[in-house]
């Protein structure tokens, strides 16, 4: 089977326990404006000026969302984030995860989620 072109494409052959959390988040993702997203790192991404955000669909419970400043390392220390309801997990100086149980709780971190992709993409 060939990969997928499209994101559309990619969801309607996907095949995920959590498929309807994964629609919700990317339906968050692309409410914000000037957000689109592709195929990349063999995962849904997205991306303003630079690619800021890659489904990690092989995460051992729910779904994790990768946050980073693109495909490229940049020098400097790294950034700050405010996060006041705790969503961010750091994998380094530039890079955190945000994990969801289930649809359910996307619903429920539906708005801090939007309100950290915003300050997030303010680095991108």
């Amino acid at each position: 089977m060939k990969p997928a072109d499209t994101v559309e494409e990619f969801l309607t052959l996907l095949e995920h326990q959590h498929k309807p959390a994964i629609l919700a988040i990317r339906e968050i993702l692309l409410s914000v404006p000037g957000v689109t997203e592709g195929i990349k790192w063999n995962a849904p991404s997205f991306c303003t000026t630079e690619w800021f955000a890659t489904f990690h669909l092989r995460a051992k419970a729910g779904v994790q969302v990768i946050l980073h400043l693109g495909a490229k390392v940049r020098a400097g220390n790294g950034i700050t984030v405010d996060d006041p309801d705790g969503l961010l997990t750091w994998l380094g100086k530039d890079r955190a995860s945000v994990a969801f149980v289930d649809r359910a709780d996307v619903a429920a971190k539906a708005s801090c989620f939007t309100t950290l992709i915003r300050r997030w993409i303010e680095h991108v």
